[in-house]
């Protein structure tokens, strides 16, 4: 054995164990959302191996979630860049750049994600949440279409179709957005809710009624439910008021 080999031996592998163990901690403390103390023991990691991904992975969503979004893009854009595959990073970073504000510098890195993983639907939802913040309601109604065929039980994806036609003030498509999403769930009250809203927008105020009256046979005691009897007030009255004027 050279002594460059007896160097290595026992120099570096000690430093490996070592960059184990704390990763092992900080990992641990992270998982009990211990985000500050975490972030010291991961950088020791760092520090002894500076090619371990799960450690800047860890390290960036530890920042992420002490809203410290620059540090953790930081190091997640260097997770993604030794494991060009990792969803994960990819994902994360996307999310971080909508938390600071980033946008359309969210895009690429959810487009990155659905490559490496197309059928996870999370990355896929939250790419059109990012093309609506960055004002392309078309393609972010695109993204919610394509996610609702290849995930048709995806419920998600039907609030923010809706919520954006809504929106767009294309009220019969979010109307029918809303009741394939009932055929799903039957008993969705918020679907119910938005359905009367749709139709109360269209004119079909009687429709409406009914539909407001299916929301407060599921959500009698909420804050949206004294919206809806004040609304099936005013409505009744002026169905009454123009009766009387037939």
């Amino acid at each position: 054995m050279d002594k460059n080999t007896e160097k290595h031996k026992y120099t570096s592998v000690p430093k490996l164990e070592m960059a184990k163990n704390f990763l092992s901690q900080a990992e641990k403390l992270r998982e009990k959302r211990l985000y500050k103390e975490a972030v010291s023991i991961y950088l020791n990691a760092i520090l002894l191996n500076r090619e371990d991904v799960t450690s800047y992975y860890g390290l960036g969503v530890c920042y992420k979630f002490l809203e410290n979004y620059a540090k953790a893009i930081k190091n997640l854009e260097q997770a993604a860049k030794l494991k060009p595959d990792f969803y994960e990073a990819f994902y994360e970073l996307g999310i971080c750049h909508l938390k600071e504000g980033i946008p359309c510098g969210a895009i690429k890195n959810f487009v990155q994600a659905i490559q490496i993983n197309p059928d996870n639907p999370n990355a896929i939802l939250q790419l059109g949440i990012a093309h609506e913040l960055c004002d392309e309601p078309d393609m972010a109604l695109m993204v919610y279409e394509k996610l609702i065929e290849n995930s048709p039980n995806y419920i998600k994806a039907y609030e923010h179709k809706s919520t954006l036609l809504m929106k767009l003030e294309k009220y019969n498509e979010a109307c029918k957005t809303l009741l394939d999403l009932i055929k799903i769930i039957p008993n969705y009250s918020q679907a119910y809710f938005g359905i009367a809203a749709c139709l109360e927008k269209t004119g079909k105020q009687t429709e409406a009624q009914r539909y407001y009256r299916k929301f407060l046979q599921h959500k009698p005691e909420t804050d949206k439910a004294i919206y809806a009897k004040t609304r099936l007030k005013q409505l009744k009255t002026k169905h009454s008021n123009y009766l009387s004027l037939v």
